[in-house]
């Protein structure tokens, strides 16, 4: 699942236009740099929760189709549902026909990570039956020194500032079971953090840390720096 839903405050005046997963980088939106990687990680079926000039998102993907991925648009209401509660309204685990996957591959549409996802995957394919899921984890920016939680040696996440942990931010790619959802009502406001914290604390969630390019395309200014990095060569597609 992509999320794709928020309003960009802090993008303005780029997402008066624009919804922030079309704005473009180096000539290709953040949408469908995110659609490439996980099609290049052998991945089929996409869920995608629009909210915001959600009608353009859907434009995009029907004028140019990300081949070979099938694509599955979840509405939500203009404010959106935050994002557990866009996770819950789309239940992206869940196709027609099919019966429901254990894990599931979350993505922010608005993070730039080149690395392949093959890392992740394989890692998920070992997880314990117990274990919720899986986040990926980055050194931390500038505009975030502190982190988010700690991974610990055996690869355990543990809050932050736990002993023997390293403090590292969630990069917004994580690998998630169902379960972690039981509860929450479809087309209820949700936010994610509180459900990852409190799987955090019983000790049933992993991390892996990723060392490669990572982005929060979070403001105006680090997507102009992050296209000239990407121009002159100092950042890697």
């Amino acid at each position: 699942m992509v999320l794709a839903a928020g309003r960009g405050e802090r993008m303005r005046p780029l997402t008066d236009l624009l919804p922030k997963p079309l704005l473009p980088l180096a000539g290709r939106s953040l949408l469908e740099r995110q659609l490439d990687r996980i099609a290049a990680a052998g991945m089929r079926r996409v869920c995608i929760n629009v909210a915001y000039k959600g009608e353009l998102i859907a434009e995009r993907l029907r004028s140019v189709p990300p081949d070979p991925l099938t694509i599955r648009l979840s509405w939500e209401p203009e404010g959106a549902l935050e994002t557990a509660g866009g996770i819950v309204q789309a239940r992206p685990w869940a196709w027609e026909g099919e019966p429901p996957a254990d894990l599931f591959l979350l993505a922010n549409a608005d993070v730039y990570c080149p690395s392949p996802l093959g890392p992740l995957l394989a890692q998920g394919e070992q997880l314990p039956a117990d274990c919720l899921g899986l986040l990926v984890m980055v050194d931390n920016p500038d505009h975030h020194p502190e982190g988010d939680f700690a991974l610990l040696p055996n690869g355990d996440l543990a809050p932050r500032g736990s002993e023997g942990g390293r403090a590292l931010t969630y990069s917004g790619l994580a690998l998630l079971r169902p379960e972690m959802f039981v509860g929450l009502v479809p087309g209820h406001w949700a936010a994610l953090g509180p459900l990852l914290q409190a799987a955090i604390r019983a000790g049933r969630l992993r991390g892996l840390h990723e060392p490669g390019p990572w982005v929060d395309v979070g403001t105006p200014q680090r997507l102009m720096d992050l296209e000239l990095d990407l121009l002159g060569g100092g950042a890697r597609e």
